[in-house]
């Protein structure tokens, strides 16, 4: 029995909707219902990915910094949890990318969600070669064409309402922009700032596939997140998710939504440091992204593992006040599920 046919009764018109409506997204996922777990570092980790998937999700493990080793060890541990499929999320500026494109190939991963930019020359059709579907983010319509030309099995449109790292356009407008465009093509996720069944359901209704969510499912039960981390999710409302602020033009900072604590000052600290670098020639520009992703990794380590939620990075999406509390994974779903269902069936008149 699927997740959508355990949550409804047998006469749910809002239900089959939903569940038709997912069917593109179901079959491309493998899944039982078309709801991505987004890849969080240090959070998306085997716990919250086999949860998710075992749930009637689609859970993606974060690689983020990981080295080819670890990741090896983090997908070997994952499948022993769950016999449903999963993804892996890479980073496309990784200096080990092809190690870890291998990695995946060599345990038969079904989706490769490639993030952080255009990927390097070969990196798509490499991943095809080894059997795996592809997820790419792109930021803008011309961005996603040439994507699909590339030859991408499916897209995510992520607002920048979500957690992270995120773009400058909302995800209400990017899903009006895109969907009409590109929707007949593959299939697209939306994500961004959706935390109820109401929203996912009006993006299903407008040619999405499916949904990614991330910072709902942060206060799982499942997930290893330090206590401290949950709590300040669960306190937090949708005003105290701020995105950071580039100091310097030349520094190729991607804005970082987060709850505002003195991680934020820290940050700009390391910005100038790092500006300061560029200036005495001492680093490149690639070399001075990569310092600044490895702090956000380091920041982010601090909030989710150690719980230093105030000198930590606690990345969290403007969604974060539509979480009120720790329940399991499955009643996250069942909950979104049932939201969605019900929208369809009032907007339909039942």
């Amino acid at each position: 029995m699927t997740t959508l046919e355990a949550t409804a009764p047998t006469t749910s018109l809002g239900h089959d909707r939903l569940a038709r409506l997912m069917k593109r997204g179901t079959d491309f996922l493998g899944s039982e219902v078309a709801i991505m777990a987004g890849a969080m570092s240090w959070v998306s980790e085997r716990h919250l990915v086999s949860a998710m998937s075992n749930a009637g999700g689609f859970g993606v493990i974060a690689c983020g910094a990981m080295t080819p080793e670890l990741l090896d060890a983090e997908i070997t541990a994952t499948k022993a949890l769950t016999d449903r499929p999963f993804g892996v999320n890479l980073i496309t500026m990784h200096p080990m990318l092809s190690d870890l494109i291998d990695v995946a190939a060599k345990h038969d991963v079904g989706h490769v969600v490639l993030a952080g930019g255009l990927p390097p020359g070969g990196a798509i059709d490499r991943i095809k070669t080894s059997g795996a579907k592809v997820i790419c983010f792109p930021p803008t319509l011309a961005f996603a064409k040439k994507l699909i030309r590339s030859g991408v099995d499916a897209l995510v449109i992520e607002g920048m309402e979500a957690g992270g790292h995120i773009g400058p356009v909302s995800t209400s407008v990017l899903a009006q922009e895109m969907l009409p465009e590109i929707a007949q093509q593959l299939p697209v996720f939306v994500a961004g700032g959706i935390g109820r069944g109401e929203a996912m359901a009006g993006y299903l209704e407008m040619g999405a596939a499916g949904v990614q969510l991330g910072t709902r499912f942060v206060c799982a039960t499942e997930c290893i997140a330090h206590p401290n981390f949950k709590k300040a999710f669960i306190r937090a409302s949708a005003r105290d998710a701020i995105a950071s602020v580039q100091i310097d033009p030349r520094l190729p900072v991607i804005p970082v939504r987060a709850l505002k604590n003195a991680a934020g000052e820290l940050f700009t600290a390391k910005q100038r440091e790092v500006a300061a670098l560029l200036d005495e020639g001492k680093v490149a520009m690639m070399e001075a992204q990569l310092q600044i992703e490895h702090y956000w990794a380091g920041a982010l380590r601090r909030a989710v593992i150690d719980g230093d939620v105030e000198h930590g990075s606690v990345m969290a999406g403007q969604s974060v006040g539509m979480v009120t509390k720790e329940e399991p994974l499955a009643d996250i779903l069942k909950s979104l599920v049932d939201e969605g269902a019900h929208a369809l069936e009032r907007r339909s008149g039942g």
